[in-house]
C-alpha cells in the first residue's frame, strides 16, 4: 500500500516514518510537512520524496499516514477521506467532536479503512489481556497516568497544543483505550482539576461499571508514573505494561490498516475511527464537566454512515 507521510516531528521521525520504511507491506512514497526544510530532510532520511502541498502527496497515495497535532490533523484527514484514501491517524483524533464525527462519516460513507495509534492496544501482550479480560464482568476501574514533559529533555514539552489541552487530552486518550474495551462505553462524567494541572475524571459506563482517570503531563519527576488497573469479582488486577519498541506497534498498525484495506473497511479494526471519535466525545464532555463543575452526557452513539 502507498503510503503519505504527514508531519516531521519527533513522532513522525522516529516512530512513524521508520516503520512505514521498513514494512514489507508499505511503500512510503513522501511526506509533507509545515516546515519545508524539515519535511525535505526527513524525506531524504528515508529515501521519499518531499511534497510543498497536501492535496498533492494525497493523490499520489493510497493511505494517509499522520503524525500532527490534532487541529492540523483533523482537516488533513478529511481532505484525504474525501478523496478515498485510508487512514492511520494519532491520537486524540480532533479537539472537536465535529470534527471527529465528520471525519468518521466521511470514511465510514466511503469504505475506507481507518486506524487511530492508541499505541498499546498494538501491543500483543495487551492485546491478549484485554480480549481475556472482556469474559469478566469487571465493576470498576483506575488510570493513573502521570507524566512530567515540560522539564528536562523531553520532545514533547515545546508542544503548544500539549501545553495547553494538559494531559487529559493527550495521555486521556491511551488511558481510556484501556478502560473502554473492558467497562464498555462512556455515557456521562464529571471532572475536576487539581495541583500540577491534573485532571480527575469520573466515568460511567453505559452497563454501570465506574471508572476514573487522573492524568497530567506536568508531574513533579520523581512522581512519574502510569498504571492502569481494572476491580472484579477477584480483586484489582493491572493492565500489563509492555516495553516493545513503539516502532514495532507501529508497524503492526501498519499491517492491520493494510488487512482492513483489504477486506472493504467495513466492518473496522477496534481502534478504527469510531473509537478515535469515542474518545474525543468523552474527552470533550470532561473538559465541560472540569470548567463547569456539572456531570456532563457524552455523545458516544458514532453517527450513521453517509455516502
Amino acid at each position: 500500500m502507498r503510503f503519505g507521510l504527514f508531519g516531521t516531528g519527533p513522532w513522525a521521525h522516529d516512530v512513524h516514518g521508520p516503520a512505514l520504511a521498513a514494512h514489507p507491506d508499505a511503500e512510503l512514497v513522501g511526506v509533507w510537512g509545515r516546515d519545508p526544510a524539515k519535511a525535505g530532510a526527513l524525506a531524504k532520511t528515508l529515501q521519499a520524496r518531499p511534497y510543498d502541498e497536501v492535496d498533492a502527496l494525497i493523490a499520489d497515495v493510497e493511505a494517509v499516514a499522520v503524525a500532527l497535532p490534532p487541529d492540523v490533523q483533523a482537516p488533513i484527514a478529511l481532505r484525504a477521506a474525501r478523496a478515498g484514501r485510508h487512514l492511520l491517524l494519532d491520537k486524540p483524533v480532533s479537539l472537536a467532536l465535529d470534527d471527529a464525527d465528520a471525519i468518521l462519516a466521511e470514511a465510514t460513507g466511503r469504505g475506507l479503512a481507518s486506524l487511530v495509534f492508541f499505541t498499546n492496544r498494538f501491543r500483543p501482550v495487551v492485546q491478549d489481556f484485554l480480549q481475556d479480560a472482556a469474559a469478566t464482568p469487571w465493576f470498576g476501574g483506575r488510570a493513573v497516568w502521570h507524566a512530567s514533559i515540560f522539564e528536562g529533555r523531553s520532545p514533547y514539552g515545546a508542544s503548544p497544543w500539549r501545553r495547553e489541552r494538559g494531559g487529559l487530552w493527550d495521555i486521556g486518550p491511551h488511558a481510556l483505550s484501556l478502560l473502554l474495551p473492558v467497562l464498555g462505553d462512556v455515557d456521562r462524567v464529571s471532572a475536576m482539576a487539581g495541583p500540577h494541572d491534573t485532571t480527575s475524571v469520573l466515568l460511567h459506563h453505559v452497563d454501570g461499571p465506574v471508572s476514573t482517570m487522573s492524568l497530567t503531563l506536568d508531574a513533579p519527576p520523581d512522581a512519574v508514573g502510569f498504571e492502569t488497573v481494572l476491580y472484579g469479582p477477584t480483586g484489582p488486577v493491572p493492565v500489563p505494561g509492555s516495553s516493545e519498541p513503539v516502532v514495532d506497534a507501529f508497524g503492526a498498525a501498519i499491517g492491520e490498516l493494510v488487512r482492513q484495506a483489504a477486506g472493504g473497511g467495513v466492518p473496522g479494526h477496534p481502534c478504527d475511527l469510531r473509537l478515535g471519535r469515542d474518545v474525543v466525545a468523552i474527552l470533550a464532555a470532561a473538559d465541560t464537566a472540569r470548567v463547569d463543575g456539572t456531570v456532563v452526557p457524552v455523545s458516544a452513539t458514532a453517527p450513521p454512515a453517509t455516502g
